[in-house]
């Protein structure tokens, strides 16, 4: 495929996807969804934003370390610390790029950075020639280019592309375009700059207006060879370009794109449910691609017509997408080999045995209540143990809780906290209030509760639950997460989880959108 048939993959899951607040992600976290965004051979992976704190340098350094097949990205502004900084992150990787931008819309010039536009021209040339310094692939966004005046990101771009920049991202920061003002600006920079032929031309659009997708399309339509996006969709405020679905949009039609990727989309779902059970953010049951009514048919004219010939209802099959691929039920009997390698093919591996071994007794204990364990399962199953043990120093040890009819509920929990034994009980409006409650009792986090959501991972009463609690302390927010075939049980893991990370994942990202 040449240059001008591909469409490059820039996914930024790990970066801007992990801004959402309350989805910040571990190392080892961010770790295992770097490989399977690799297994699923995404072109880009932008690992984080090296200077926003010692966490996210690291951990774009284990993965510059570790992933060989797929471009390892670190995010820097136009400064000094912070493109020494994605350098020093990224010496170690088989193929790596440094992203640097800078504002250039007038709102951004003026009351954010208070520059001039000759002081921003300046600066931007500067940033993309100290970034050579690092590597020959460096990465250009003028933020909020969607607002920006359009002679002024001619002059910009074009001093960026001379200076070395190989790629050029025109991100709408903000989500403001409409998708034919969008990829008519991409064909005018195109057309209008002279050395346009000298760099490939990327957007990053977020969905404020829920245009992401659209207005990402639009670009490739007009020219963009590059396309920023995350898994599900993920990103602060109403999110980015969905990976996803500007994927399967591509290749579904073909016949007004000249261009398409060369990822395997068969491993789709696995990364979505990876995503979203590390991050907690469940996906809606009508998400396109990804949801579990996307293949879903409940009208008997639509099955009549599907069970005739798929494509009457269909323009994607299922199995394109890793819906059906492989799908394999475990339970009491499946011995440790079994599991052990239906959990790789789903892309998680351990790095010990220890783990292993933890990892297959709570597999049994989950048989031992669950009569048949699907892959969703599993995946919840890894992601509730993955704030490990060294990190957790709050552990929930046993919860009981009493509701009657016309009783006020009443729950009585212990934790171990840092070893040792605190006995806590609480009455509440209902049982998981009651547990909370008793939990604060004990931990006095002194955070306040701004979600809870719970969401069945596969069908049938006997089905795990997945709870999401999300709090807020001092301005800082986190996600906790837990499963349970009880879901009183799972909620107190999800808070025990949370109030856990509240200790130790609170960062900030300086000025890291784009």
């Amino acid at each position: 495929m040449s240059n001008s048939d591909k469409l490059y993959i820039f996914d930024t899951t790990l970066r801007d996807g992990e801004q959402s607040p309350g989805a910040s992600m571990t190392k080892e976290e961010k770790l295992r969804i770097a490989k399977a965004l690799e297994k699923m051979r995404v072109d880009i992976i932008e690992a984080g934003f090296p200077i926003a704190s010692p966490g996210d340098f690291d951990a774009v350094q284990s993965i510059a370390r570790t992933i060989k097949d797929s471009t390892v990205c670190g995010l820097a502004r136009a400064l000094e610390a912070d493109i020494d900084r994605a350098g020093e992150a990224l010496k170690e990787a088989n193929s790596g790029r440094i992203h640097t931008f800078i504002a250039t819309s007038p709102i951004h010039m003026q009351q954010k950075l208070r520059m001039t536009p000759d002081q921003v021209v300046e600066q931007a040339v500067w940033a993309v020639k100290r970034a050579r310094q690092y590597t020959d692939n460096v990465e250009f966004s003028p933020e909020d280019a969607g607002r920006s005046e359009i002679d002024f990101l001619c002059r910009v771009i074009e001093q960026a592309i001379a200076a070395g920049a190989t790629t050029i991202n025109v991100p709408d920061t903000v989500g403001y375009n409409l998708p034919q003002q969008f990829g008519e600006t991409i064909r005018t920079l195109i057309e209008r700059i002279p050395n346009s032929d000298k760099a490939i031309f990327s957007v990053h659009c977020h969905n404020d207006l829920g245009l992401a997708v659209a207005n990402s399309l639009a670009a490739v339509s007009q020219g963009a060879r590059q396309v920023e996006c995350t898994i599900n969709g993920l990103g602060e405020r109403a999110g980015n370009a969905s990976l996803e679905e500007v994927v399967m949009a591509v290749r579904t039609r073909r016949d007004l794109f000249s261009c398409d990727t060369t990822l395997d989309t068969t491993q789709i779902v696995n990364c979505s449910r990876l995503v979203s059970g590390i991050t907690g953010f469940p996906v809606q049951p009508n998400k396109a691609i990804v949801g579990a009514n996307a293949f879903a048919h409940e009208s008997g004219i639509h099955q009549d017509g599907v069970l005739k010939h798929r494509e009457t209802y269909e323009i994607m099959r299922a199995e394109d997408v890793g819906w059906s691929q492989n799908r394999m039920v475990m339970g009491k009997h499946s011995g440790r080999n079994a599991f052990r390698t239906r959990l790789e093919e789903l892309g998680i591996t351990f790095a010990s045995e220890e783990e292993i071994n933890d990892a297959f007794r709570r597999f049994k204990d989950l048989a031992d209540k669950k009569h048949e364990i699907f892959d969703e399962d599993l995946q919840a199953l890894v992601s509730d143990a993955g704030f490990t043990a060294e990190n957790e120093h709050i552990k929930l040890v046993s919860l009981k809780v009493c509701s009657e009819t016309g009783e006020t509920p009443y729950a009585r929990v212990v934790l171990s906290v840092d070893d040792q034994e605190r006995e806590g009980a609480a009455s509440g409006s209902g049982p998981v209030d009651a547990a909370f409650k008793a939990i604060e009792s004990i931990v006095q986090s002194e955070a306040e509760l701004q979600l809870y959501s719970v969401n069945a991972i596969t069908s049938g009463t006997d089905a795990q639950g997945e709870v999401t609690v999300r709090l807020r302390r001092n301005g800082g927010i986190v996600n906790g997460q837990g499963a349970d075939t009880d879901i009183v049980i799972a909620s107190a893991k999800a808070y025990v989880n949370a109030v856990n990370r509240l200790d130790q994942e609170q960062k900030a990202h300086p000025q890291g959108d784009v």
